[in-house]
């Protein structure tokens, strides 16, 4: 029986899409819930612990925004990829997170990319990787959560504009503006704490 369960949920894998799945789970099938799980789980728990600095944090926000997505599909919109949607899930419980920390985070981040062409491809080849998780995790604190969410979502995890606007819920304007603070806040720390890390000439 388990052979058979498992041939068949490679033949609902290969014949849906994300769109078809999240259908036949919003009429209650819980095996098509589960392959959307399994298809972005990695992505949502990565995406979380960037924007948080801390994987057992990651590991539950990525955990409840599947229970929320689960239990809120009726609200789901097919106009927009799932992955998106639950990407915004996920990204504003852990937005809210980083709003109600009382005191600095331990981080465990995961391999952050720092401040794009901000930094040499020599310095990166300098910097061993603890190194650009601790710096990434230091500077990033001078962001507010919004920010550092939305240079994540842009500038780490590639999305589009237009993805990343529907996972914050707010206009492309507004993430342009965001990932333009952002990497302005991240330069001028970095010029300041690390300029070894700077181009020659500066940072400006």
């Amino acid at each position: 029986m388990g052979v058979l369960r498992l041939l068949a949920r490679e033949k609902v894998s290969a014949e849906h899409d994300d769109r078809q799945l999240a259908a036949l789970a919003r009429d209650g099938d819980e095996a098509a819930f589960a392959l959307l799980v399994r298809r972005h789980q990695g992505g949502v728990r990565r995406c979380a612990a960037r924007i948080l600095g801390d994987d057992e944090e990651a590991r539950d926000i990525a955990q409840l925004a599947f229970v929320r997505a689960w239990e809120n599909l009726s609200k789901y919109d097919a106009a927009w990829a799932f992955s998106t949607w639950v990407y915004r899930i996920a990204s504003n419980l852990a937005i809210d997170v980083l709003r109600s920390r009382d005191s600095r985070d331990r981080t465990h981040a995961a391999h952050l990319r720092l401040v794009g062409d901000s930094v040499t491809p020599s310095a990166h080849q300098d910097l061993a990787e603890g190194e650009v998780r601790r710096i990434f995790a230091e500077l990033a604190e001078l962001l507010t959560p919004t920010q550092r969410a939305a240079f994540v979502l842009r500038e780490v995890e590639g999305m589009a504009t237009n993805e990343v606007a529907g996972a914050l819920g707010c206009s492309e304007a507004t993430v342009r503006n965001h990932v333009f603070q952002a990497r302005a806040t991240l330069r001028k720390a970095l010029a300041a704490r690390y300029p070894e890390y700077l181009p020659k000439g500066g940072g400006q």
